[in-house]
C-alpha cells in the first residue's frame, strides 16, 4: 500500500484524480484533489475534490445526490496522479451525462473498442428500436422462452467443446453463451451492475476438511 506522504502534489498542492466506473472501467471525469480532500475522500469513502475555479473543497453529490462511493484509489508509478474507482449513484458530469467524456475526437476505423457495457447498450437499443434483419431483434420478438432455449443450447455447446478439450471451440461457445445470457439480462431487466454487486457480496473460502478416523 502506498502512503499518502509518498504522493507528489504539484506546486499548488494538487494532484489529478481520474475517476473511473468500478464496474465498466469507463472514465467518468478528471478532477483534482489536495491533501485535505484526499483525506476526506478516504475517510468518508466518497469522492471529495478541490475546485480550482472556486478554490474550495466540494463533495461530489452533496448538492445533486450523485455521490461516488470509492472502491479503490491507486497511485501511478511517479506518485503524481491517482485513479479513483467508484460506484456512482448517478451521472458523473454536471451536464447530466453518465461521463464527462462523451465527445469523440478520433475513432480508428481499423480498431473497434469493445466493452461489456457497450454491448449491453447495443442490446438495449435492439430491444427498444427492433431494427429489421437483426438476430437480436428476432430473439426479443420471440420472447423469454426462445431466449431461455438458446441459453440452454449454448450451455450444452460449451460443455461439449470443453469435454472435447478444444480450447478454441470452447472460447467460441463461451462467447456465444455470454451473448445470449446478456440478451436474457436485458429482457429481464438485469444490469451488469446487479451481477457485479452480487459477485462482490460473495466471500468464498475453500476449506479442506481433514477427516480423522477415530480409533
Amino acid at each position: 500500500m502506498v502512503d499518502i506522504n509518498e504522493l507528489k502534489f504539484d506546486e499548488k498542492g494538487l494532484i489529478p484524480a481520474i475517476v473511473v466506473d468500478a464496474v465498466s472501467r469507463k472514465v467518468l471525469t478528471l478532477a483534482y484533489m489536495n491533501r485535505e480532500s484526499l483525506e476526506i475522500s478516504m475517510e468518508k469513502q466518497l469522492t471529495c475534490f478541490y475546485s480550482r475555479s472556486r478554490q474550495e473543497l466540494w463533495l461530489k453529490g452533496e448538492t445533486s445526490g450523485n455521490y461516488q462511493h470509492i472502491v479503490s484509489i491507486t497511485a501511478d508509478c511517479d506518485r503524481d496522479a491517482l485513479v479513483v474507482a467508484v460506484e456512482k449513484d448517478g451521472p458523473a458530469c454536471h451536464k447530466g451525462t453518465d461521463s464527462c467524456f462523451e465527445y469523440p475526437l478520433f475513432i480508428s476505423e481499423e480498431r473497434s473498442e469493445f466493452s461489456y457495457a457497450g454491448l449491453m447498450d447495443l442490446l438495449k437499443g435492439r430491444k427498444e428500436e427492433k431494427p429489421e434483419g437483426s438476430y437480436t431483434t428476432y430473439l426479443f420478438e420471440k420472447g423469454l422462452d426462445k431466449i431461455l432455449k438458446k441459453v440452454g443450447e449454448e450451455s450444452t455447446e460449451v460443455i461439449i467443446a470443453a469435454k472435447n478439450e478444444d480450447k478454441a471451440e470452447t472460447i467460441y461457445e463461451i462467447a456465444d453463451l455470454a451473448y445470449h445470457v446478456m440478451v436474457l439480462m436485458v429482457e429481464t431487466g438485469i444490469s451488469l451492475e446487479d451481477i457485479h454487486k452480487e459477485l462482490a457480496s460473495r466471500h468464498v473460502i475453500d476449506h479442506k476438511v481433514k477427516q480423522e478416523k477415530m480409533v
